[in-house]
């Protein structure tokens, strides 16, 4: 009879308790990747919304130019400035967002699983 089998016969607590550690690495990997992934959905929000934001400013402040004459605008780089700041909260934002994506998700439970495999074939060999 194979090692595996003859051990989960005398003791299938411990199949039990394998799968309940699966379980809890699982859990806990997912709230890991649930925040990572949140914290990335964020960034990309306020991304978004700031580009927006610079792309209506920007387009304002050429109608402003196209309508006032030269000589009536007091500050011209006002209109220059106005639409940079929501872009460059919308540059800072793309940067944070870019580092808080982690490369791999449930890397721990990849882990695990190829030592459960190596311990399998180590069981399986003569």
């Amino acid at each position: 009879m194979h090692p595996l089998l003859e051990l989960l016969l005398a003791r299938p607590q411990l199949l039990a308790d394998h799968a309940q550690a699966y379980g809890e690495l699982f859990t806990e990997e997912m709230g890991q990747a649930s925040a990572a992934l949140q914290r990335w959905t964020m960034w990309q929000a306020i991304t978004l919304c700031s580009l927006l934001s610079a792309g209506i400013l920007a387009g304002v402040a050429v109608m402003l130019w196209a309508v006032l004459p030269a000589g009536a605008i007091q500050a011209p780089w006002v209109l220059l400035a106005t639409p940079m700041v929501p872009l460059v909260l919308a540059l800072g934002c793309w940067g944070f967002a870019r580092k808080s994506s982690p490369p791999l998700f449930f890397e721990q439970m990849r882990a695990q699983i190829r030592a459960d495999r190596a311990m399998l074939r180590a069981v399986k060999a003569p």
